[in-house]
């Protein structure tokens, strides 16, 4: 097949040149390829090349192949299936020069299979799991068509007021850069070209992550210096990492829509960063730019995208109708729309279309029988992935791990919630093939016991939520309530418990609560469900509490009722079985979070990476006349980096071996790690770096490294890290990156507040 497509692309082109240059470039030299093709294109196939379109209502899909076929569109989104696909790359091969199409989707935390939201894979701190996840993501959709996913979102995310928190890997800027890297080479493989590879778009670029006030879509206003040591490195990361594509934020940054930001497209991503890649924009984000107030109509919003260099327009109303009259009046140049054309024509190469458009589409008779079949998942990959994410925050007593022979009471709204374990943006999973708690506890179980389970609560009893919640889902809403009265929902719950061992309350959020445009200004669970724990409590049972969300929630007083806390956030498509497999031990939980849990919304922002500053307080000194609030405890109910296990974990102090260190020398922090419990474990040793002394304002630590450990009970292992220059600079006022002579105190421990600490001088 991959003979006869090129053979027929080859034929097309020189057949229909229109502007000399018959034969066609040989497909083995990239560039050469994509010139001579762009010489025999006319205007309108150039412009149709830079539309992106949404399968969906406003454009039906015998609409769409028409379209295709006359040359008019370049790619589309939200077409899943072979089936679905087939047709339409049909059509690109009736077109004049047989450009074929690219077909995307968001694909942000696995495909069919469902894998943990990114946030709680980020709190796996384990690359090879993170990796995993991403890996059979990518084959999961190139089998099913899929040439482009509008993923990694790196976007730094330290208000979790903002609803897109879940879709990001936290707060950390070394640690979402790794994950980063780590995510574009799962999706891309060793090479695009691979039938089973996808190419990455990193989003959303850029500073998405610091809306103001964690309002989604809001503006960004940031200090240039801000924004390369903290906010910027993720992208960079991933575009090192190979990324073909960068999806444009919907953000203003400092008062330039992203869309329309020269600074931010040209001058940082293509000529700083050297990107060659293809920039798309977000959602109708070229329409916006009238809304945000710097275009006064369609015509000059479509001019300020091109001049930026946004690409591809996404949804696209406005390339296909403005740029033709934009180029014949003079105000953009040809070259802006040659230079968008080959950004599109050099991603379709790089994906390996133009050697074969039929790629990820393959034969029909090849097609799975049945498209959604259980078989087609890989469930025992994401149980696993998912164990390694759940973060146990408290265990008083031991009350974790559950014995199997207990008499155990399930209550919450989230217990049987299949649509919620899976998350937002879960892709193509589907709810009736993701295990809930309930099921997955049942199975655990067995015929050793019986779990008996209570609603207790609805996800919240304000109408006026759920009615948001399901706005854009009335035809099969996803929050549907219990009509009983609240209190009669409790009462059913209480009694319940009242005869049990121990009660497991699912509480949380639905998936829908932790989504775009879901921004929420009380963090606090809905206070239904907090009066139904109130009332668990008081039945004198032990009381675990399941969380589940898509962000740090403010949880002060549930930790002081509970005895035990797992954080389970949207743990996928077996998410009921891996939580199951923790609460009862038959894993041991190892996750770490990677972004601090406020004890209230008057907290945020609570990062532990916080700049040095004049009046700091000091926890067991007054606090008067120090930057702390008077009226609660200063510092975060959770810090970055903690959690607990079924064992327990020592750390030595650290040895250093050189308290100097040269620009081209190396020292190495050694410390030991001990399992000092009864039980096999893992846990995360955490490296962080402090800048002393600068000639700016340095954070009181930030993250420079960390290995994941596996000890035997009564193991115990030396854990090295080694620190060189490049791990010590930084951007100054002048964004020259550099490290400057002077001290720094290195820190090792198990979370980011508890360390031990040593120090040497940079010569």
């Amino acid at each position: 097949m991959k003979k006869l497509c090129l053979l027929s692309l080859a034929i097309g082109l020189a057949s229909h040149s229109v502007m000399a240059d018959a034969t066609p470039a040989p497909i083995e030299n990239k560039d050469a390829f994509v010139s001579n093709l762009m010489k025999q294109m006319t205007l309108d196939e150039k412009i149709g090349q830079l539309r992106l379109i949404s399968i969906g209502p406003e454009m039906p899909r015998e609409m769409i192949r028409k379209e295709i076929a006359a040359g008019n569109i370049g790619g589309t989104f939200n077409s899943i299936t072979r089936p679905e696909n087939r047709p339409m790359q049909d059509a690109a091969m009736r077109s004049r020069l047989k450009i074929p199409m690219f077909f995307a989707y968001d694909v942000i935390h696995g495909h069919r299979t469902i894998f943990p939201i990114p946030l709680a894979l980020a709190s796996s701190w384990d690359m090879d799991a993170i990796g995993l996840s991403g890996r059979i993501a990518a084959k999961e959709a190139a089998a099913d068509s899929l040439d482009i996913t509008f993923a990694p979102m790196v976007d730094i995310s330290r208000d979790p007021r903002w609803g897109r928190t879940s879709e990001g890997f936290g707060e950390d800027t070394y640690l979402v850069s790794r994950i980063a890297q780590v995510m574009v080479k799962a999706y891309q493989g060793t090479g695009l070209i691979g039938a089973d590879n996808i190419m990455a778009s990193v989003k959303h670029f850029a500073l998405y992550g610091a809306v103001e006030g964690g309002r989604d879509y809001n503006t960004v206003d940031m200090s240039p210096v801000k924004m390369y040591q903290d906010y910027l490195p993720p992208y960079r990361a991933a575009i090192d990492a190979g990324a073909g594509g960068v999806m444009v934020a919907l953000n203003s940054i400092n008062g330039i829509p992203a869309t329309a930001n020269l600074w931010l497209m040209q001058d940082l991503l293509r000529k700083e960063w050297g990107f060659k890649g293809l920039a798309v924009s977000d959602h109708g984000a070229i329409f916006e730019l009238i809304k945000h107030g710097v275009a006064r109509d369609g015509r000059e919003a479509a001019k300020l995208a091109i001049k930026a260099g946004i690409a591809m327009s996404m949804n696209d109303t406005l390339y296909a109708k403005e740029l033709p009259g934009l180029l014949k009046s003079g105000e953009i140049e040809q070259s802006d729309i040659d230079n968008a054309v080959r950004e599109v024509l050099g991603a379709k190469y790089d994906m390996g279309l133009f050697r074969d458009p039929y790629l990820r589409i393959g034969k029909a008779e090849d097609d799975p029988v049945d498209t959604y079949a259980d078989s087609r998942l890989h469930r025992a990959e994401a149980r696993d992935v998912a164990r390694r994410s759940l973060v146990l925050l408290k265990n008083h007593n031991e009350t974790l791990p559950l014995k199997k022979s207990a008499n155990i009471v399930l209550v919450g709204p989230l217990a049987k919630a299949p649509i919620d374990m899976m998350g937002s943006w879960a892709a193509a999973g589907r709810p009736a093939q993701s295990v809930t708690l309930f099921d997955g506890m049942t199975r655990a179980l067995g015929d050793q016991a019986t779990l008996h389970y209570a609603r207790g609560a609805n996800i919240t009893s304000d109408k006026k939520v759920v009615d948001y919640l399901n706005f854009l889902n009335f035809d099969a809403p996803e929050v549907v309530d219990d009509p009983r009265p609240a209190q009669a929902l409790i009462d059913e719950a209480v009694k319940a418990a009242q005869q049990a061992d121990v009660i497991v309350a699912a509480v949380g959020e639905s998936r829908g609560m932790s989504h775009e445009s879901s921004s929420r200004t009380d963090l606090n669970l809905p206070a239904n469900q907090r009066e139904l724990i109130k009332a668990l409590k008081a039945t004198g049972k032990p009381l675990v509490l399941v969380l589940m969300n898509g962000r740090p929630l403010t949880i002060l007083e549930e930790n002081e009722q509970a005895d035990a806390i797992l954080e389970t956030w949207f743990s996928g498509t077996e998410g009921g079985n891996a939580i199951a497999d923790v609460l009862f031990g038959d894993y041991n939980p190892s996750g770490k979070l990677p972004i601090s849990f406020p004890r209230s919304v008057g907290q945020i922002p609570t990062y532990y990476n916080h700049l040095t500053i004049g009046r700091p307080f000091t926890p067991g000194k007054p606090g008067n006349y120090t930057s702390q609030y008077f009226d609660d405890t200063t510092g975060p109910l959770y810090p970055f980096g903690y959690g607990l296990s079924y064992t327990q974990f020592s750390l030595s102090e650290m040895a250093l071996s050189s308290t100097t260190l040269n620009k081209t020398g190396k020292i190495d922090a050694s410390v030991t790690v001990k399992n000092t419990g009864k039980r096999d474990g893992e846990t995360v040793v955490q490296l962080y770096i402090q800048d002393e002394t600068g000639s700016m304002i340095r954070p009181i630590k930030e993250l420079k490294g960390f290995q994941k450990v596996l000890l035997k009970a009564g193991e115990q292992k030396v854990v090295h890290f080694s620190i060189e220059e490049d791990d010590l600079k930084f951007y100054n006022t002048q964004l020259k990156y550099a490290a400057e002579p002077g001290k720094f105190n290195v820190q090792i421990g198990l979370d980011s507040e508890a360390v031990t600490q040593q120090s040497f001088e940079l010569l």
